[in-house]
């Protein structure tokens, strides 16, 4: 399903489009690398603060474009200070972006690294079986404007009581592809995207701190290797070999690890940079110490780095975390072989900061009071 704005939003443009969709109305090519500086440096919401232009502009600009197409619904801040942003879309879809702050030794937890995970799609078609973003199903694929918004909203948000450094235009440090959806299946909104936060007149924002995450659409990561955008690369592996991982990816199926790695592969010998393999540890499923072997051969054929990550219960999905002790001698064995590899345990649980967690349940919550007759809940 394609979702089609009432008008677009000035966030999915270029310099480029703007300055040719500005000259094709009558109007400076110049105008463009105006509003941008606006869009990504002010913060703007409002076409009449952009005081530098002529009021017939803003007007124009009020007439074809908007500026946020999204907006927040609901904040909810964990006691581990991740924080998660429910937004609402035009067409009253919902999505999810996460704040996630590490502190650092002699700094507040605002000053702390930041790193914002932003979703791509409106739930998502790929069924991993761990995830609540597919519970629902899939619904469309987001704009790339609709990207840059989710990102722009945590920039004014973070503004508001944090100090923007001198050099810098974001107010974050990393950008991760993990929320709702699989990036590599809105491919060119995801490169659009990039593109756009990597440009001078946007963020400016290094493609390097970028990761894009994917289950594992072999093609498309030969595709992005190409692309041009040096973005880090963590796949969702979650099992190390095929009749472990079809149990948990179905996409599996389709690029089976003899598919997949390769790719992986070509990726990494292009880039230079190390791979993120990214494992949820479930109880029985993929936490046996010969699971753990094979990874270890993986991880060390493609000189990537291990990201364990002990399963966050779902509501409605039965897998259950290994223990505490399960969990060491898993990471264990991998650094053992001579691995680089983190456990990383879990954040955001009173916050139900799991992909697609929030969404579903505000989603049932709203369906629930639209159920009942003369209920103001919208």
């Amino acid at each position: 399903m394609r979702f089609t704005p009432q008008k677009p939003s000035l966030f999915g443009e270029t310099l480029e489009s703007l300055s040719a969709t500005l000259i094709e109305a009558g109007h400076p090519a110049f105008r463009a690398k105006q509003i941008m500086e606006w869009l990504y440096k002010q913060r703007v919401d409002s076409f009449e603060l952009m005081s530098n232009l002529p009021k017939s502009l803003r007007h124009w600009l009020g007439e074809q474009f908007c500026i946020y197409p999204v907006k927040p619904l609901l904040d909810k801040r964990s006691n581990d200070v991740t924080q998660k942003l429910l937004m609402e879309l035009e067409d009253r879809s919902l999505i999810e972006t996460v704040l996630i702050r590490a502190p650092q030794e002699g700094v507040g937890a605002e000053q702390s690294r930041k790193t914002v995970c932003v979703s791509i799609q409106v739930g998502c078609a790929y069924g991993c079986r761990f995830c609540a973003s597919g519970l629902a199903g899939f619904k469309r694929n987001l704009h790339a404007s609709e990207v840059v918004a989710q990102l722009m909203h945590i920039c004014r948000m973070e503004d508001a009581h944090t100090p923007r450094a001198e050099e810098a235009i974001a107010s974050f440090d990393n950008i991760v592809f993990m929320g709702m959806g699989e990036p590599l299946a809105n491919y060119d909104a995801l490169v659009r995207t990039i593109k756009i936060l990597n440009a001078e007149w946007g963020l400016y924002f290094g493609a390097r701190r970028i990761t894009v995450s994917t289950s594992g659409l072999a093609p498309q990561i030969l595709k992005l290797a190409e692309e041009g955008v040096a973005v880090r690369l963590a796949i969702s592996l979650h099992g190390a070999t095929n009749e472990v991982r079809e149990k948990i990816m179905p996409i599996n199926k389709k690029y089976p690890l003899e598919v997949l790695l390769p790719a992986a592969k070509a990726f990494q010998e292009q880039h230079g940079r190390m791979l993120t393999l990214e494992f949820i540890l479930i109880e029985d499923i993929n936490d046996s110490l010969e699971q753990a072997r094979e990874l270890a051969k993986i991880a060390y054929e493609l000189h990537a780095h291990v990201n364990c990550i002990p399963y966050n219960k779902v509501e409605g999905l039965e897998w259950k975390r290994p223990s505490i002790g399960r969990q060491d001698a898993f990471v264990k064995v991998l650094r053992e072989a001579g691995v680089s590899v983190t456990i990383r345990r879990e954040k955001g649980h009173d916050i139900n900061a799991a992909c697609g967690q929030l969404r579903l349940k505000t989603e049932k919550s709203m369906a629930e009071a639209e159920a009942r007759p003369g209920d103001p809940f919208a």
